[in-house]
């Protein structure tokens, strides 16, 4: 019998109360923990920032209503409510849009009287012609809401999980008690690439675009894979001193004493989580290739940051490395896989196992967007060429023939093409904001010096201020490389 006051009652609900009275109480009588296994109010997107002149915003990103998780950071289903006066199945297409970031395949959508579930895994874990066979949508009661023993059950035929990846598929993520979560799309590359090395895929490639957490995304990857012991002996392989720094003491820091950075060409067994410039265990004589000093079954797992410097090349110094160490698991990263007649990421790694682009991250809103300012510079364009007899400033005559784009600030220095980039780059800050964070790229350690003098000069006001407004950042400078998490962490203006 049909209570026509309760339906009327119902109908003035606000979306907030429906989540309230009716989808909360019938998730949690299914068994659903409120502390680990049920999220409200997931914000998925940042929003995209739109720039106009020098204004910028961000476009409103709703966040899912409800996504609940086997475990935390593990997702399962997505729930998306709507008020009473809406049909039930009224949120299901903003609900699978969600589904789809999180790569997850029950979908619910409810306007309190009860579901419609949209179950991706029917056909594979319901037999047609047997009661529990069910369509791909189907609608259900409040008291029927699935338990998570359900779901998991399902979600793991599925997927195909065997008995023995299960431990490391249900290896927990390390969480710093601070409340932060992986985005969705580290969610995805994190978990694709476990449950691949734990169905026995040796070669792994990410392609995700700078400035997107691609060592937070590592880290969470080994942190599983450590923990559960389905591999116990790691090897973070990068190229440059900064970035295994960095790495060291932020993203990787919790794996403390069980960590180490490999120097003086020596490798300790006594850690588990390497740390290593490949410089550091490699070079053209013998006794050079510290990587030899332990047997090549010592690694388990090797992940290869920015793999698209040098690995994809055959005779690259990381390859001897990987090609030692072959029984080990290998997972590239890369913002930019390359694929050329002589270097392929591809041809060694395989197809990426998942790629979240630039496009997808300004679009996202996790990326700043970018506009192209050009300026050309005459000599550029046109090379240059000296008079008969011209002299350079150390008083030799300087070789009769057309200097390039290719000659400048290696085999040549225009002064004046200096400054003139240095003018540009300041009347561009001037008009717009002079604190903005900027980036000068130099072709090497001489021509980052004049240029930051260049800057310097042209910004007296601001030098007088701080002398950390104009920074150069070099291999060879440990006062500039102090400043790079600076320059990253948006909060800090030098």
């Amino acid at each position: 019998m049909v209570n026509h006051n309760a339906s009327i009652n119902k109908a003035k609900l606000t979306e907030t109360d429906i989540i309230t009275k009716f989808i909360m109480p019938a998730v949690k009588n299914a068994g659903w923990d409120d502390m680990t296994q049920i999220r409200q109010e997931v914000k998925l997107r940042d929003g995209k920032v739109i720039v106009r002149g020098q204004m910028g915003m961000r476009t409103t990103v709703k966040s899912a209503d409800i996504v609940l998780y086997h475990k935390p950071s593990m997702p399962l289903a997505v729930i998306e409510a709507k008020a009473n006066k809406h049909e039930v199945g009224k949120g299901i297409q903003q609900a699978l849009d969600y589904a789809h970031l999180l790569d997850v395949p029950f979908v619910f959508a409810s306007n309190g009287d009860g579901f419609i579930f949209h179950d991706k895994t029917h056909a594979i874990t319901n037999s047609p012609g047997t009661p529990e066979a069910h369509n791909l949508e189907s609608e259900i009661r409040l008291e029927d809401f699935p338990s998570p023993e359900e779901l998991w059950a399902k979600y793991c035929i599925w997927k195909g999980y065997t008995a023995a990846q299960l431990p490391i598929i249900n290896e927990a993520y390390y969480d710093d008690g601070t409340g932060k979560h992986p985005r969705y799309y580290q969610l995805q590359a994190i978990n694709k690439t476990v449950e691949a090395i734990s169905s026995g895929k040796d070669r792994v490639l990410l392609v995700m675009a700078t400035g997107t957490g691609k060592t937070y995304t590592a880290f969470q990857i080994i942190w599983r894979l450590w923990k559960s012991r389905a591999k116990k002996r790691i090897l973070f392989l990068a190229d440059r001193n900064i970035l295994v720094d960095q790495t060291r003491i932020n993203d990787f820091q919790p794996f403390g004493t069980s960590m180490t950075k490999i120097t003086g060409r020596t490798v300790d067994p006594a850690y588990e989580i390497h740390l290593a410039l490949y410089q550091a265990l490699t070079g053209p004589d013998e006794s050079q290739k510290a990587f030899k000093q332990v047997a090549p079954d010592f690694f388990d797992l090797i992940i290869i940051d920015e793999c698209h410097r040098g690995s994809a090349s055959d005779d690259s110094a990381w390859r001897e490395i990987l090609e030692y160490f072959s029984s080990a698991a290998q997972v590239g990263l890369t913002a930019t896989p390359k694929e050329t007649d002589e270097v392929s990421n591809s041809d060694y790694f395989g197809d990426p196992l998942y790629t979240y682009s630039l496009k997808e991250g300004i679009d996202d809103g996790f990326l700043a967007p970018y506009k192209v300012v050009r300026v050309d510079i005459d000599v550029d364009l046109q090379g240059w060429r000296p008079t008969k007899g011209q002299i350079d400033n150390n008083g030799e005559v300087i070789e009769d023939r057309i200097y390039n784009q290719k000659d400048f600030d290696r085999t040549m220095v225009i002064d004046e093409r200096t400054q003139l980039v240095a003018e540009t780059i300041t009347n561009y800050l001037k008009r717009t904001d002079p604190m903005g964070k900027t980036i000068v790229f130099c072709n090497d350690i001489d021509h980052a010096e004049r240029m930051r003098r260049a800057l310097a000069n042209l910004n007296p006001e601001q030098m007088a201020k701080n002398d950390k407004y104009v920074m150069k950042i070099t291999g060879d400078d440990e006062l500039g490389k102090a400043q790079l998490d600076n320059f990253i962490n948006p909060k800090k203006a030098y």
